[in-house]
C-alpha cells in the first residue's frame, strides 16, 4: 500500500491512503539506523497489520521532493498565508519575513488578504500595488460573502500546501470552505488522532481531495529569520533584481547606505514599494546586528 503520512503523535505515524482510510502505524527501526526520521508529508509504502483497527507498519519512505526545517515537512509543493486586509490590519512586516522565508527554502507563496467584506476603504487596491512585483500571486476573499473563495481552491488542486498566518484573520473559516471533504472523517478516525482536542503545535495534513492536502501549521505572530547573512537579504526580494544592475557598486551594494544605488532610486520614483524597501532595511539592520558566536 501506498499513502501519505498526514501526522506524527508519540512514535505513531498515521497514514492516509488518498481515499478515506486513516492507518495508525510505526516506523520500522531500520529508519533510525540509516537516520532517517519520517515528516508530515511523507509519501510512503506500508504494510495493513490489521484492517479493523487501522493498524500498520511504514516499510519504507519514498524520495522526498524537498524537504522543510520549519515547519518540519517534506513534499511541500506552495504556501498560502492569510492575513485580514483590516480587523486587524495586516503586520506587512511579518508577512514580508515570511515570503523571505519561504524564498529561502524555494517555496511559493500564495498571499490571501481576507475580510474583503470589511474593506470599505479599498484598502486592497494598496496590498495589490505593494506586493504585484514581490514574485508571489496575490488573492482577496472573503469567507463571509464567498468572494474568491474558487480562485483559491483551484490553486490549490493537485497541491500539498502549507496553510499560515496570524489568529483572527479568518483562517479558520477559510480552511474550512477550502475542505469540502473534510467531514469525512468518522469519529473513530477523529478519536483515534485525538482531532477533538485539537490544537496545533506542529504540522499537520489535512486531506482535501485527491492529491490535494492543506498542513495547518501553528499561528504566528513574529519570525526570526535564521541561517541568513545580512549581505544576501536582497535576493530574497525578487523586485530589486530589475533594478540592481544600476547600483555603482554593482554586486557590492547592499541598498542600504550606498551612493548610486539602482535599486533606492527604483523606489524614490515609485517603481519598488516603499513598504517593503523599509521592510528589507528592518530586517537588514536586524540580521547586521546579530552578535555572532
Amino acid at each position: 500500500m501506498k499513502g501519505k503520512i498526514i501526522k506524527g503523535i508519540a512514535g505513531f505515524y498515521y497514514v492516509h491512503d488518498g481515499h478515506e482510510r486513516l492507518y495508525a502505524c510505526k516506523a520500522k527501526g531500520i529508519f533510525r539506523k540509516r537516520g532517517i526520521k519520517p515528516l508530515v508529508g511523507d509519501n510512503v509504502e506500508f504494510t495493513i497489520l490489521d484492517e479493523t483497527e487501522q493498524e500498520g507498519n511504514i516499510d519504507e519512505i519514498l524520495p522526498r521532493r524537498n524537504q522543510l526545517v520549519r515547519p518540519a515537512s517534506a513534499n511541500v509543493d506552495q504556501a498560502l498565508v492569510v492575513f485580514a486586509v483590516v480587523e486587524p490590519a495586516p503586520n506587512l512586516n511579518l508577512l514580508d519575513r515570511f515570503l523571505v522565508m519561504m524564498e529561502m527554502q524555494q517555496i511559493p507563496v500564495l498571499v490571501c488578504f481576507n475580510k474583503m467584506d470589511l474593506d470599505k476603504e479599498q484598502h486592497c487596491l494598496r496590498y495589490q500595488e505593494i506586493y504585484k512585483n514581490s514574485g508571489c500571486q496575490v488573492h482577496f476573499s472573503s469567507t463571509y460573502s464567498g468572494q474568491g473563495i474558487e480562485e483559491i481552491r483551484k490553486r490549490l488542486q493537485g497541491k500539498t500546501t502549507i496553510l499560515a498566518g496570524p489568529s483572527g484573520v479568518g483562517k479558520s473559516s477559510l480552511t474550512n470552505l477550502l475542505q469540502p471533504l473534510a467531514e469525512m472523517e468518522t469519529g473513530e478516525i477523529s478519536k483515534k488522532i485525538q482531532r477533538g482536542k485539537h490544537t496545533t503545535r506542529h504540522a499537520e495534513l489535512f486531506y482535501v481531495e485527491e492529491d490535494t492536502y492543506l498542513m495547518d501549521t501553528p499561528g504566528f505572530s513574529s519570525l526570526y529569520l535564521e541561517n541568513l547573512e545580512a549581505e544576501t537579504l536582497k535576493y530574497f526580494f525578487s523586485e530589486f533584481s530589475d533594478y540592481a544592475s544600476g547600483c555603482r557598486f554593482g554586486e557590492d551594494c547592499v541598498h542600504v547606505g550606498e551612493p548610486s544605488c539602482g535599486v533606492k532610486e527604483a523606489v524614490r520614483e515609485g517603481k519598488i514599494s516603499q513598504s517593503r524597501y523599509d521592510n528589507y532595511q528592518l530586517l537588514y539592520q536586524e540580521l547586521k546586528g546579530k552578535r555572532r558566536y
